[in-house]
Formats: structure tokens, C-alpha cells, sequence
């Protein structure tokens, strides 16, 4: 659908081409600058009072800030008044000494100034000695001390005007503000991402062949706003880093620059997204200054982007190619941009869906990798317990007790393997051997008992003090080796049942031997 922004003084409004479909658009006007495009600041000072009196203090810079019209202004009235001035002087001295007069004719009258007789013969006198003319008609007499004196204060105040108004018109000529022209940036500013992150980006040039010495750029935010005290601060204003830390905003400009800044959490973009960049009110101030080459004058460049003159989406076109032997600048594509498929959110929004699908994609991961031998927490605690750094974090434990501790520990620990290693753990923690049991009882279970290497009863054991969960043990008896399955559920031993107890059917010797016992 084609559409027409047309201008209405300073509001502007959408029109549709398509006569059939109709649409209304909000009518936005036109924003006030805090500084134009060319760098000028909007900003007017009033309301001085008493404060005025500052500017003659300063009266050359005053003279040097004000326009070439005023300038000049100034620099003819000047000089007119200071010729009328002394011309006026000049004649008065004549009057009274009497030059003027039919007498000034005599060749017995000596005058102070000879061949002057009127205002236009004095007027003329004082611009050929302050020029330093000397058509050697008019000249100063010696009968004359008051006209020497004159001399002397016209030549001083001459010098002090000349060097004054000449200085303030040299220095007023050689400002670089003109070398500001030849120093370009981009119409606008554009969003998009760089080196996978979102980066605000406008481009700066130099038109001429001679370079800025140590130019710097700078960017200020204005943007009014609000404390969290209820302070209301109009215009505040904010940095933006362009590369402060790592020295980026140090630029040789030789050629078109993309300055870049990178929407972070430390950015005061960094909640903007495409539809909140419609409703925004800012101003972006970009300062580029250096030091002339030619002149050694340091020089300052300024321009503005509003919220109007941010695109997203959008991408500076290239503009350097390489020819036969140098590298041209085609500046017909210096304020071009394509439009680039971002995403329309903000750095913000982006960061908290990542951390949300991060947290979401953790417990599957877990579940996924732990293994199917109970709960997550008995899984994560057999893991630590079959690890080789959790048994040393045990024994730098134990290393810690005192010695008595130790030894009633490394005693507890030995009886404890004993019992495993002959026999069953009870319920109470107690081992029971075989040597309680009858003599043929012990053969027989022991006939009954594979031999297993040390490495899997170790891993037995481990795995049968995990838990008291008879479900879980009974889960964990057939995951384990065949031999060690054999341990844990013991085939049951067939007694004869010669009597009423398995001690009956012993000899009466051995019976003897276990009543002692």
C-alpha cells in the first residue's frame, strides 16, 4: 500500500495514494531540537540583569562570538570616529592658534600644521600620518609643542585600535568553525546487530585530504526525565560509550567511519525495542573534534539524531572500493541504508527469554543424564559418593579429628570391612561372621559363595549403604554383576534337621565349644 507524508507547516500526516481503502495515522509534529543538524545550539540566555556587564569584561571574545555583520559594523564605526575624532583635534588646534585665519597666510606666521586652513585640510593631515602616507605637503612645524604632543597620542591610540580590530578580524577569519563543513555525518542513525550484539551505529567522514589529529568522538543522551525522588530534570543529559574503554572513540579519519555503540544492561537502551522506539522522546548529540593539520587549531564538529532519525533495522551501505593502486571513497552512498531482519525486541527482553529457556532446558538436561536408580537427590548423592573427590573431601574430614578420634574410627572402619568381607551387614549396623554360625554351616555357605575380586565388593558396598529403600536395593540387585547379585541375596543353606535346633546335630566337643563361646 503506497502512502504520501505530506507537510502542513509543522505537522505532518499520512495520505494514502489508494482511493479505495482509507486510513488515519497520528498526526506527529514537528520536534524541538536542543541542537540542529549543522551544530548549532538551540538555546537562548535571557533574563541576565545585572550579569551583563560580564560580556565587556571579555570585551574581545565578546567581539570574536559576535556575527560578521556586527563584526564589521563595529570595525567601520571604529575607525570613522577615531579620524573624525583627531581630524577634530587637529582643527581645534589650528583655531586657536590662529591658522585658520587670513593671518595663517603670512609668510611671517609660522602654523603649527602648515597648509592647513580648514576641517577637510586637518581631516586629511590625520589620515595621511595614520596611514603613513606623507605626500609631504602638510606637515608638522616645529613652533608647534601641542601638535607634537598630539602626535605621539595619535600614534599610540592608532596602534592599540589597529591591533585590536585587525587581531579580533585575523582571529575571527581563522576560527576553524568553517573547517566543521568539510567534516560530514549521516542523515540518521541505524539499529542492528554487529558481531552477534545490537549496536546503535551513524557514520562520520572528512572531505578533505587533511587528516584530524587526534580527533575524538563523544555522544550524549537528552532525554528528559524523572528521579526516583519525584525531581523532575528537563534535558538530562547521559554518556553513551562508543568505545571509551577500549579506544575506539579514538579515530583516524581518513576515510568514512561506522561509529558503534553497543546496547548493553549498562546502556540507556537497553529496555528500547522497535515499538518502544515509536513513542520514545530523545536526542542523540554527537561531538567530533580534533586538531586542525594546517592551522593547529583544535576544532569541534556537532550533530543531532532525534527518535525520528533512529531506523531499525537498517544498514549503512559500503563505501570505500579499491581501484589500481588507491582506495576511493564513493560519498554518493555516504547517507544510503538497507533495510536488515533483526529482531523486533529489546536487548532486555531478549536476555530474560534466554535466561527463561535456560531454565526451562536444566531440568530436562538433568533428568536426561542421571541415571533411573530412585530420586534426583539419591542419584546426585550416590554420584558424589562414587567419586574419588567426595571419598578424599571424607578423608581430609577424618584427617582433621583428633588422633584418639582417629584410631577409635579407623578401628570402627576395620571391623566393619572384616564383617563385610565375611559376612552380611545387619539393620544395626553390626557384621555377622560365619564363625558364629556351626561348623557345617560354615562349609556349606562358604562352598555356596563365589570368589569377587576386591574392586566389586568395594562397589558393592558403596552401593548398598546408599539407602535402606528394600525398592531401591532390590532395583539396584539386578543392576549389579552376576557375583556380586550372588552376595547379596545368599542362597539359603539346607540344614539337616537331624533335631530341634542345628546345634543338636553337632558333635558333643564343638557343642561344648559354642556354649563357651
Amino acid at each position: 500500500m503506497a502512502a504520501l507524508r505530506k507537510k502542513f507547516g509543522e505537522d505532518y500526516q499520512v495520505v494514502n495514494t489508494n482511493q479505495g481503502i482509507t486510513f488515519s495515522a497520528q498526526v506527529k509534529k514537528k520536534r524541538q531540537r536542543f541542537v540542529e543538524k549543522n551544530g548549532r545550539c538551540n538555546v537562548q540566555h535571557g533574563n541576565l540583569g545585572g550579569e551583563t556587564s560580564r560580556y565587556i569584561s571579555d570585551l574581545f571574545t565578546t567581539l570574536v562570538d559576535l556575527k560578521w555583520r556586527w563584526n564589521l559594523l563595529i570595525f567601520i564605526l571604529t575607525y570613522t570616529v577615531a579620524w573624525l575624532v583627531m581630524a577634530s583635534m587637529w582643527w581645534v588646534i589650528a583655531f586657536i592658534r590662529g591658522d585658520l585665519s587670513n593671518g595663517g597666510h603670512e609668510k611671517s606666521h609660522t602654523p603649527c600644521v602648515a597648509n592647513v586652513y580648514n576641517f577637510p585640510s586637518a581631516f586629511l593631515f590625520f589620515i595621511e600620518t595614520e596611514a603613513t602616507i606623507g605626500y609631504g605637503y602638510r606637515y608638522i612645524t616645529e613652533k608647534c609643542p601641542e601638535g607634537i604632543i598630539l602626535f605621539l597620542f595619535q600614534s599610540l591610540l592608532g596602534s592599540i585600535v589597529d591591533a585590536f580590530l585587525i587581531g579580533c578580524m585575523f582571529i575571527k577569519m581563522s576560527q576553524p568553525k568553517k573547517r566543521a563543513e568539510t567534516l560530514m555525518f549521516s542523515q540518521e542513525a541505524v539499529i542492528s546487530q554487529r558481531d552477534g550484539k545490537l549496536c546503535l551505529m551513524f557514520r562520520v567522514g572528512n572531505l578533505r585530504n587533511s587528516h584530524m589529529v587526534s580527533a575524538q568522538i563523544r555522544c550524549k543522551l537528552i532525554k528528559s526525565r524523572q528521579t526516583p525522588e519525584g525531581e523532575f530534570l528537563p534535558l538530562d543529559q547521559c554518556e553513551l560509550d562508543v568505545g571509551f574503554g577500549t579506544g575506539a572513540d579514538q579515530l583516524f579519519l581518513v576515510s568514512p567511519l561506522t561509529i558503534c555503540h553497543e546496547i548493553n544492561t549498562k546502556s540507556p537502551f537497553f529496555d528500547l525495542s522497535q515499538r518502544s522506539l515509536m513513542n520514545e522522546e530523545f536526542e542523540i548529540v554527537v561531538i567530533l573534534e580534533g586538531i586542525v593539520e594546517t592551522t593547529g587549531m583544535t576544532c569541534q564538529a556537532r550533530t543531532s539524531y532525534t527518535e525520528d532519525e533512529v531506523l531499525w533495522g537498517h544498514r549503512f551501505l559500503p563505501v570505500m572500493s579499491l581501484e589500481e593502486g588507491f582506495f576511493r571513497v564513493d560519498y554518493s552512498q555516504f547517507h544510503n541504508h538497507f533495510e536488515v531482519n533483526i529482531p523486533p525486541y529489546s536487548v532486555k527482553e531478549h536476555e530474560e527469554k534466554s535466561s527463561l529457556t535456560t531454565a526451562n532446558s536444566l531440568p530436562a538436561a538433568l533428568t536426561s543424564s542421571s541415571p533411573q536408580l530412585g530420586n534426583s537427590s539419591r542419584g546426585g548423592r550416590r554420584e558424589r559418593l562414587l567419586s574419588a573427590d567426595y571419598a578424599d573431601h571424607i578423608d581430609d574430614k577424618t584427617s582433621r579429628l583428633p588422633s584418639k578420634l582417629q584410631r577409635m574410627n579407623s578401628t570402627k572402619d576395620e571391623h566393619h570391612w572384616r564383617g563385610l568381607k565375611t559376612g552380611s551387614v545387619l539393620p544395626g549396623g553390626k557384621a555377622s561372621s560365619t564363625g558364629d554360625l556351626p561348623l557345617s554351616i560354615q562349609r556349606l555357605r562358604s562352598s555356596s559363595i563365589p570368589v569377587v575380586k576386591k574392586e566389586q565388593l568395594d562397589e558393592q558396598v558403596q552401593l548398598l549403604s546408599l539407602d535402606g529403600d528394600v525398592e531401591e536395593c532390590e532395583m539396584d540387585k539386578h543392576r549389579l554383576p552376576k557375583a556380586i547379585s550372588t552376595i547379596y541375596a545368599p542362597t539359603p543353606v539346607q540344614i539337616p534337621s537331624k533335631g530341634g535346633r542345628p546345634e543338636d546335630n553337632l558333635p558333643a566337643k564343638l557343642r561344648r565349644m559354642n556354649a563357651d563361646r
